[in-house]
């Protein structure tokens, strides 16, 4: 940062201002580091602002609170990150929303056993059923999938350690690993993945571990064509690169956390992912 600057009244309000109009994250950030500042201080900046305008907005119009989330160390912004066994890249991070990508978490031949291993286990996937907290087939998700227990298989063991380390996120507050395959013309359209606090189902579904405070999307497969990860409010798209993965999380059920997100289609190829959903407390 530039040391003679620091976060006054004018800039809060700017900051504000930009995010209320539209203006993404990168470009805030492009903005500040152009007239001086670090890269890293911006960041911090944006973030810090921002929550302290949400929380205050957020009491004002009765949202529900915010809680603790996951959150991977980048406050140095590092290159690489220790996930215990395996170092990770950090190839993209955005403060608002939280959205981190990650490169290399899974090895090619780990990509590989957890296709074997799902493939004969797989059936149209389903959506939570927030009314009654059951579940059903929905025609906005067109994939099939299975879930792994937690620690189900040594492999799925150690990869449950690798995040737990890498978002600094109890192992036990995950739910089971799940395997999603993708044919060409399938797709997620956009959704949140929250429970949301209005429905019936809603209570049922919490008294298991609390609400979902974060998601990681990592990609098994290399689609020829098509298959990202989508964040509209955000126009923001991920390429679904073989062992890489995205991490989002929000802080609060609620759309202001700006996680709407999606399984854009498959244009050409297939697409397989592992999903891992981690919730506020011990998933049971």
């Amino acid at each position: 940062m530039n040391t003679g600057q620091a976060v006054t009244q004018e800039l809060r309000q700017w900051i504000i201002a930009q995010a209320g109009a539209g203006v993404t994250a990168p470009a805030l950030i492009a903005a500040m580091c152009k007239s001086g500042w670090s890269e890293d201080v911006a960041v911090d900046a944006i973030e810090q602002v921002l929550r302290v305008h949400l929380d205050q907005v957020a009491r004002e119009r009765g949202w529900p609170p915010a809680v603790p989330v996951p959150e991977p160390p980048l406050d140095d912004a590092p290159l690489f990150l220790d996930a215990g066994d395996r170092q990770v890249e950090v190839l993209m991070s955005m403060a608002a929303p939280r959205v981190v990508l990650f490169g290399g978490l899974l090895s090619d031949e780990e990509c590989a056993a957890l296709i074997d291993a799902a493939r004969p286990r797989l059936q149209r996937s389903l959506t939570v059923k927030t009314d009654t907290g059951g579940s059903e087939v929905n025609k906005e998700r067109t994939s099939n999938g299975m879930f792994f227990e937690r620690g189900e298989t040594p492999l799925i063991a150690r990869l449950e350690e690798r995040i737990a380390r890498l978002v600094r996120w109890p192992v036990r507050n995950g739910e089971g690993l799940q395997i999603l395959h993708y044919q060409p013309g399938a797709q997620y359209k956009p959704h949140y993945d929250y429970f949301d606090p209005a429905q019936a189902g809603t209570p049922r579904i919490l008294a298991r571990g609390g609400q979902r405070v974060a998601t990681l999307v990592i990609y098994l497969n290399n689609p020829a064509k098509g298959g990202g990860t989508t964040f509209p409010d955000v126009h923001l798209e991920v390429a679904p690169r073989q062992g890489n993965a995205v991490f989002f999380s929000y802080e609060r059920p609620h759309p202001s956390t700006r996680s709407l997100h999606g399984g854009a289609p498959v244009i050409e190829g297939e697409k397989w992912i592992a999903t891992k959903w981690l919730r506020e407390r011990e998933f049971k």
